[in-house]
């Protein structure tokens, strides 16, 4: 299965010089936040596939336009061909806004999630927006990661953790790809492009 992940920046190769060739052989798009909703709508109007996404700590304005035709699976584990999706979006708090959670906020939302957790025996990729707390985040409080997310990936090891918010050119040291644990960590700033099955990264011809 080839999931295209998008977060952070609207790319121009998808809008500004769309070509829907670019989306074949695509079988599902995940959005990790902080994306024009316009930008979601428009690759949902080319796409046949579904188009999952949770919010950025910038997508306030989705409570007034969410993306069309597109699918918000925040607090909620999604099926899709057998690959079951977590999502929790939000980035942590530094200033007032609608997706931006203390510690303690995002702990509470992964304990309403325990009967889900349960029925779906865990997950398989887990899908947020900001990162985990030592892995691939930042020193400064907006770029904080979670523990809450090591916890989840300690507990249930899923295989893909991928997440935005933390934009590849902020320095060296934020990686697209790791590995913590049995768990790949993909960071989907902008765009990437890879294969479920294998891990393996697909080449991306545009």
């Amino acid at each position: 299965m080839k999931i295209l992940v998008l977060a952070d920046t609207e790319s121009l190769s998808l809008w500004d010089f769309f070509d829907k060739r670019k989306l074949e052989g695509v079988d599902l798009i995940l959005s990790c936040g902080d994306l024009e909703p316009d930008y979601l709508s428009f690759l949902a109007t080319f796409s046949q596939v579904p188009i999952l996404y949770v919010h950025g700590n910038h997508d306030d304005i989705y409570a007034k336009k969410p993306p069309e035709g597109c699918i918000c699976i925040e607090d909620d584990i999604y099926v899709y061909k057998g690959v079951r999706i977590l999502g929790l979006g939000g980035s942590f708090r530094y200033k007032p806004g609608i997706h931006q959670y203390s510690e303690r906020e995002m702990n509470r939302r992964i304990q309403k999630l325990w009967f889900r957790l349960k029925r779906r025996k865990g997950f398989d990729i887990l899908l947020t927006h900001a990162p985990a707390y030592h892995l691939n985040d930042d020193d400064d409080l907006p770029h904080q990661g979670f523990k809450c997310f090591r916890y989840l990936l300690e507990k249930y090891q899923p295989k893909y953790f991928i997440h935005g918010h933390v934009h590849l050119n902020y320095g060296k040291k934020h990686k697209r790809r790791s590995q913590y644990q049995n768990t790949q960590i993909i960071n989907g700033c902008e765009k990437y492009l890879f294969e479920y099955e294998t891990g393996e990264e697909a080449v991306m011809h545009y």
